[in-house]
C-alpha cells in the first residue's frame, strides 16, 4: 500500500492506480464501485482497501450509479491531423449533439499503449459507449469496458479475436474498381502502395487490387507492391522505392490519402509527371485530391455520415446489431491516362 506521507491528493488518483495496487484488472475495480457483475468477496476486500489507502473517490462512475449514464460518447481515432478522420470526428460530433451526448476524442497515433492509456480513462468515466480504430491490440482492455457495459463499436477496422460489430467501407469494392479503371486504361503493371496487412483496410484493399488483376487475368507483379506504415516518412520512402524499381509502374494505386500524398512527393522529387508519366489513383477523397493539377481520381468514404451512423449505432447496440459496409464511389478525374503498348516506362 501507498505510504501516508507519499499519498497524492485526494480526486488525483485513478481507477488504474487503484487496480494496480490491488492487483487487479481495471473491470474488476469497476465492478466493485458500480455493483455490476460478480466479485470475490476477499477480492472486494482487498480492492476497496486499496482504494481507502489511496484516497481514491469514485468520480464520474459514482455520480452515474443511479441512473447508469453519462451522456458521454468515446471516440478513439488514429491521427487527427489525417482529413479523413477529421470528417469521420465531425459527422459523430453531429449526431452527439442532436442525441444530447458529448463526445470524448482520443488520438492513439497507432500506438498500442496510448490506446491501453484511453481506453481505461473511458473506462473509468463511464462512457455510455465506444467508437474506436483499434490497433488490433488490447483485446483484453476491450473485453473489460463490454464486461461492464459499455457499448464498444469498431470504425474501420475489425479485430479477429473479438465480436465486435463495426462500421467499414467497402474497401474490397473500392480498390476492385480503381485497379479495373487503370487496367481498362492499358495498364499491367500497377503498382500499390498500402498499409499494413494486419489492418482491415490493409487487407481489404489489397484483396480488392488483387481480384481486379484475376478477373481480368493479368498477374500481379509482387515486387511492385508494397506496404507501409501511415507516417509520411516512411510512405514517402516507400513512394521512392516503388518508383526506382528496377522496371518501375506505369499506374499506381494508393490505399489512403497519407499514402497518395507521399506518392505525389516522390514524383515531384524525380522530377516526373502525373499522368504523363504515372497514372495514380487514390483511396479517400479529401479536399487537396480536388485542387492540385491533375485532380485525383479517387474512391470516395462518406467519411461523415460514417461518423454520424456510427454514434447512432454505437448508443443502440444490442444482439441483434450487425456490421455495416458502407458503399464508396469512384470519382474520375484526370490523374491518369491511357497506357498505349510503344510508351515508354519511368527510367527506359
Amino acid at each position: 500500500m501507498t505510504d501516508s506521507t507519499q499519498r497524492p491528493k485526494r480526486g488525483q488518483v485513478t481507477m488504474r492506480e487503484v487496480a494496480e495496487a490491488a492487483g487487479v484488472g481495471m473491470g474488476t475495480v469497476s465492478r466493485v464501485f458500480s455493483n455490476v457483475g460478480a466479485v470475490a468477496p476477499a477480492t472486494r476486500q482487498r480492492v476497496e482497501a486499496a482504494a481507502k489507502d489511496l484516497h481514491y473517490r469514485p468520480s464520474a462512475l459514482g455520480r452515474d450509479l443511479k441512473r447508469r449514464t453519462t451522456n458521454n460518447i468515446g471516440l478513439i481515432v488514429t491521427d487527427i491531423s489525417n482529413n479523413f478522420y477529421g470528417e469521420f470526428a465531425q459527422g459523430v460530433l453531429a449526431s452527439a449533439k442532436e442525441l444530447g451526448r458529448h463526445v470524448i476524442l482520443c488520438a492513439s497515433g497507432e500506438d498500442p499503449a496510448t490506446e491501453r492509456e484511453y481506453i481505461d480513462l473511458l473506462v473509468e468515466q463511464r462512457v455510455d459507449g465506444i467508437i474506436a480504430f483499434p490497433t488490433g491490440s488490447n483485446l483484453d482492455a476491450w473485453e473489460t469496458a463490454r464486461a461492464i457495459g459499455i457499448n464498444v463499436l469498431f470504425a474501420d477496422r475489425t479485430m479477429a479475436d473479438l465480436d465486435v460489430p463495426s462500421i467499414l467501407a467497402d474497401n474490397l469494392g473500392g480498390a476492385r474498381r480503381l485497379t479495373e479503371y487503370l487496367l481498362a486504361l492499358g495498364h499491367e503493371r500497377i503498382g500499390y502502395l498500402g498499409g499494413p496487412s494486419q489492418l482491415t483496410t490493409g487487407s481489404q484493399r489489397e484483396a480488392g487490387y488483387r481480384l481486379a488483376h484475376e478477373r481480368a487475368g493479368v498477374p500481379v507483379i509482387d515486387d511492385l507492391v508494397v506496404r507501409t506504415r501511415f507516417t509520411r516518412d516512411t510512405a514517402y520512402a516507400s513512394a521512392i522505392r516503388l518508383l526506382d524499381s528496377a522496371v518501375p509502374p506505369t499506374a499506381l494505386l494508393a490505399s489512403n490519402n497519407i499514402l497518395g500524398e507521399a506518392v505525389l512527393a516522390a514524383v515531384r522529387d524525380r522530377g516526373l509527371r502525373v499522368p504523363e508519366d504515372l497514372s495514380l489513383v487514390m483511396f479517400d477523397d479529401v479536399p487537396w485530391a480536388r485542387l492540385v493539377d491533375p485532380a485525383i481520381t479517387v474512391a470516395a468514404q462518406p467519411a461523415w455520415g460514417m461518423g454520424q451512423s456510427a454514434a447512432r449505432m454505437v448508443l443502440t447496440l444490442d444482439d441483434d446489431t450487425r456490421s455495416q459496409v458502407v458503399p464508396v464511389d469512384v470519382v474520375i478525374r484526370r490523374s491518369a491516362a491511357a497506357r498505349f503498348m510503344d510508351t515508354p516506362v519511368i527510367g527506359s
